[in-house]
C-alpha cells in the first residue's frame, strides 16, 4: 500500500468502532419495549445492570449480549477487513460505548462492551474474563465489584497467554473501567454498595457495573 494511503485503515477502525460500540441498545431496547427512558431509571447508566431495573430480565440479558457483540464486531471486521486493526477498533468501540456523541458523552462503564473485544482478540482471555465476572458476580452479588475484578484480570491473562502485545491496551482499558466505577468504589469501601436482586439500602439507586 502506498504511504500516503497508510492512514486509510486506522482511521476507518476508529470510525468503525466507534460507531459500533456508541449504539446504546440498553436505551433503545427499553424504549423499544415501553418500560420508559433507561436514563431516568436507577443509576441512568445505559448498561445491563441498570435494564435489569427495569423488570425486565430479559432486556437485561440481551442488552448484555448485544453490548458484548459491539466490541466483539468491531474487532473482528477490523482485524479481518482493515489490515489487522483490531486492538485500534477495540478501543474505539470502548470509548465510544462509555463517550457516545449521541448520548452527550455520558455511557456505560464498558465491562460487557470489553469482554466481547477481549473474546474477539484473544478467546481465551475472553473465557478467563467471563469466568471471573460471572463468577464472581454469582458468589457476592455486587455487579461493579465483578466487572472490575474482570477488568483487570484481562492484561494479567494477556501477559499469562504470553500476548504482551495486548497487555499494555487492556491495562489502559482496565484502568478506565475502574474510574468509571469510582463512585461503586466509594460505596464499596463504606460497605453501601447495593447486591443484585435486592433493593433498597444505601446507594440502591446509584449502583451500576
Amino acid at each position: 500500500m502506498p504511504t500516503e494511503y497508510l492512514w486509510q485503515n486506522p482511521a476507518a477502525a476508529l470510525v468503525l468502532g466507534y460507531l459500533l460500540g456508541s449504539i446504546p441498545f440498553g436505551i433503545l431496547l427499553t424504549r423499544a419495549a415501553g418500560a420508559g427512558d433507561l436514563r431516568q431509571i436507577g443509576s441512568g447508566n445505559i448498561g445491563a445492570t441498570n435494564v435489569l431495573r427495569t423488570g425486565r430480565k430479559g432486556l437485561a440479558a440481551a442488552t448484555l449480549i448485544l453490548d458484548a457483540l459491539k466490541g466483539f464486531a468491531a474487532v473482528w471486521v477490523a482485524e479481518r477487513y482493515l489490515g489487522g486493526m483490531g486492538m485500534v477498533a477495540g478501543v474505539a468501540a470502548f470509548l465510544g460505548h462509555l463517550y457516545p456523541v449521541w448520548l452527550r458523552f455520558r455511557g456505560g462503564k464498558g465491562v460487557a462492551t470489553l469482554l466481547g473485544i477481549v473474546l474477539a482478540l484473544h478467546p481465551p482471555i475472553g473465557l478467563v474474563y467471563a469466568v471471573v465476572w460471572l463468577g464472581l458476580l454469582a458468589i457476592f452479588r455486587i455487579s461493579s465489584l465483578a466487572g472490575m475484578t474482570a477488568a483487570v484480570g484481562a492484561p494479567l491473562s494477556a501477559a499469562f497467554f504470553s500476548r504482551f502485545d495486548l497487555v499494555l491496551p487492556l491495562m489502559g482499558l482496565a484502568l478506565l473501567v475502574v474510574w468509571k466505577h469510582r463512585e461503586n468504589i466509594e460505596r464499596l469501601m463504606s460497605g453501601a454498595e447495593p447486591r443484585v436482586g435486592k433493593s433498597g439500602g444505601k446507594g440502591a439507586s446509584r449502583a451500576d457495573a
